[in-house]
């Protein structure tokens, strides 16, 4: 009877005591998670705006032509200056024998041109000397004609005063001196000629200088013809600019592309992430502070790194159509300032070929 009476007085009891450590635990979990959350708060910042980046080259011809060959494939890791793509080489290479005809064409006339000026300075040699002869000729003939002149004049006068002399001599010193004026008149029509011989010649140099100068300048605009003819033909062939992996292949052999069309990307194998925080919470943010990141695509990977840099603006300044706050109706919006995180690479070994640009992030930078 006794172990029947003392049953049901001590049951109530176990159960309560049961509660009360039922809630006691409650109450701890309660303020072990009031605990972790104010720790968070106060030592922690974090965002899930956050993704990876990288270079991505857009890799594009610089000149229009038809696609002959393409060496690449999707995803297919290239190195630095691997050929990628061949265009027909066929037109560029018919410009640069043009463009190199036309400049051996130059060469030549600038060759005749110098030859040119070497035969009017010798004209002009020539002519000088025959100038300086005809001075010569002139002084000479000049003489004659003085003496002449005054054997002509003293005849007259020995004739005509007492007939010193005879009408014969008179007569030869006439004709003395009608030819001697005759030789001095074709000593100078001789130094007019020199003269104009020696300003042709002259004439000569100067145009063909001027043919020189016109030819250097031909030979010039054609060796520019001849390397931009080059660097077309060079450009034909389409070389990875920066070592990374090949995606967005969007060309085939056989396609007609322009310049400036995307035909490819380059993705470089370096990445870092950029997270994008609300601006409440860069008053605590600044470069060097520990990162700690987690990435969906690579479940229980906790990425190591480190704030690098803030973006001098908010991502609304860098829109292609920022916000005009300036209207009448205003709704304020907390705006979000990218910053960029370094990864440090002992913590992506061996998951560094699963890291892509653009892959979503959890980012949180420890604050103190």
């Amino acid at each position: 009877m006794s172990d029947s009476n003392d049953s049901p007085v001590q049951a109530p009891r176990r159960l309560g005591t049961g509660r009360r450590l039922l809630i006691a635990a409650a109450a701890i979990a309660c303020l072990v998670w009031l605990g972790r959350f104010l720790y968070g708060w106060i030592v922690y910042e974090e965002t899930d705006d956050a993704y990876v980046s990288g270079h991505v080259h857009q890799v594009s011809p610089q000149i229009d032509g038809t696609v002959r060959e393409v060496l690449v494939h999707d995803n297919q890791t290239v190195r630095a200056g691997d050929v990628l793509l061949r265009l027909d080489p066929l037109e560029f290479d018919l410009e640069v024998r043009k463009a190199e005809a036309s400049l051996a064409q130059a060469a030549a006339d600038g060759s005749r041109a110098a030859a040119a000026v070497v035969e009017a300075g010798a004209r002009i040699t020539e002519a000088e000397a025959r100038s300086g002869q005809a001075e010569a000729q002139v002084a000479q003939e000049q003489t004659r004609f003085d003496l002449a002149r005054i054997n002509r004049e003293r005849n007259r006068h020995l004739f005509g005063d007492s007939g010193a002399v005879t009408q014969s001599d008179v007569d030869m010193t006439e004709s003395a001196f009608m030819g001697a004026q005759a030789a001095l008149a074709a000593a100078k029509a001789n130094v007019a000629a020199a003269a104009a011989a020696n300003a042709s010649a002259k004439a000569s140099r100067e145009s063909a200088v001027a043919q020189g100068a016109a030819a250097r300048a031909e030979t010039a605009s054609d060796e520019a013809a001849v390397a931009d003819a080059k660097r077309k033909l060079a450009y034909a062939t389409l070389l990875a600019p920066a070592d990374g992996r090949i995606g967005n292949k969007n060309v085939e052999p056989g396609n007609r592309v322009q310049a400036g069309e995307t035909l490819f990307a380059l993705v470089e194998p370096r990445v870092w992430v950029i997270a994008n925080f609300k601006e409440t919470q860069l008053a605590r943010i600044r470069p060097g502070l520990p990162v700690e990141m987690k990435i969906d695509a690579i479940p229980g990977a906790i990425l190591k790194g480190t704030v690098d840099s803030i973006a001098p603006a908010s991502g609304a300044q860098f829109a292609l159509l920022p916000a005009d706050n300036a209207t009448g109706n205003f709704t304020k919006v907390v705006q979000r300032v990218a910053v960029k995180i370094a990864i440090d690479p002992g913590t992506v070994a061996g998951i560094e070929d699963r890291l892509r640009p653009g892959l979503s992030v959890v980012a949180t930078v420890r604050v103190r």
